[in-house]
């Protein structure tokens, strides 16, 4: 009874790191979701020199990432990077996650790690800052020190809830729902404690990066650079939009009548939401690169270490 009334009134509360005071717990149990410390003291630049001769694309790197760190809910601080549950059951094997490229990437991500005695958590991490840095031209910031759970300390069955039935994000969409793409994109965002300025920013960043779960919303005609591109476009009306599906429209070009785009409802929500069209403008301004590649660093810098409660 007492173990039960223990989870009941502190599941929300996160990994053992947050309890304070001198009557918290030693034993560790498995709802906490128990991670290992990690290793701070390894050579990062080495990390580097290998991931850029790992042959991953951008678009890997980052996805890779942004799939490990997006599980986090500030809800009940659980999920996230730390501790690297991606690589294993049930977070492996979840559509969102491209399972067949996500084995392909851990698989050389497991040889820098056992290389360089970096967990492979912070090797996914700093593989997708990587991937933001080359994109980008700038520098990103990167914190060692996650750890690497076990299976045996992963509980399968409440991990499961934690599945993405939707990540806008990704341009990811399970099944048809009865709630609207872009109101479980709202949802996603408010999970992961993002302000409309940096759901935006880091949606129109990974489009331009090539990053949608079926190639849609992807307007620009280069994903080897981080630019503001995305936003330019959904924005232009030069564009028509013609409904396709409930949750798919093509772009035509007004002039020509050539077909141009595709996208989704969660990508036209920045053009046809005034609250969201409005934080799209400013970005998409002739002279707002540098700002919407400054503001999608931070943005995704925030993300990366939303479960790092040990800083």
């Amino acid at each position: 009874f007492a173990k039960a009334w223990f989870k009941l009134l502190h599941r929300d509360m996160g990994p053992k790191t947050r309890y304070l005071g001198p009557e918290a717990p030693k034993e560790d149990l498995i709802w906490q979701d128990p991670i290992p410390k990690g290793n701070k003291n390894f050579d990062i630049e080495k990390c580097k020199n290998l991931l850029n001769q790992s042959s991953l694309s951008t678009l890997e790197m980052v996805e890779t990432a942004w799939a490990s760190a997006s599980t986090f809910r500030s809800s009940d601080m659980r999920g996230g990077a730390n501790g690297s549950r991606i690589r294993l059951d049930p977070q492996i094997n979840w559509k969102v996650n491209k399972p067949d490229q996500l084995k392909k990437v851990l698989k050389k991500y497991e040889k820098i790690s056992s290389e360089t005695g970096a967990s492979l958590a912070d090797i996914i991490v700093l593989g997708g800052c990587i991937g933001v840095e080359k994109a980008s031209g700038k520098s990103v910031s990167f914190l060692p020190g996650r750890g690497d759970a076990s299976q045996e300390n992963t509980d399968i069955e409440s991990f499961s809830v934690l599945e993405p039935l939707a990540d806008g994000f990704r341009n990811f969409q399970k099944e048809d729902y009865d709630v609207s793409p872009e109101e479980m994109l709202l949802d996603r965002a408010q999970l992961l404690d993002l302000t409309a300025s940096e759901m935006t920013v880091l949606i129109a960043g990974m489009r331009s990066l090539g990053i949608s779960h079926d190639g849609h919303g992807v307007l620009t005609e280069n994903i080897e650079i981080l630019s503001n591109d995305f936003l330019v476009n959904i924005l232009d009306m030069k564009y028509e939009w013609k409904t396709v599906s409930d949750n798919l429209f093509d772009g035509y070009n007004r002039y020509t009548g050539e077909k141009v785009y595709t996208a989704t409802r969660v990508d036209l929500v920045f053009g046809s939401n005034s609250q969201l069209r409005a934080v799209s403008e400013v970005y998409a301004c002739e002279d707002a690169n540098d700002t919407f590649i400054n503001d999608f660093i931070s943005a995704w810098t925030k993300v990366m270490n939303s479960d790092r409660f040990d800083i």
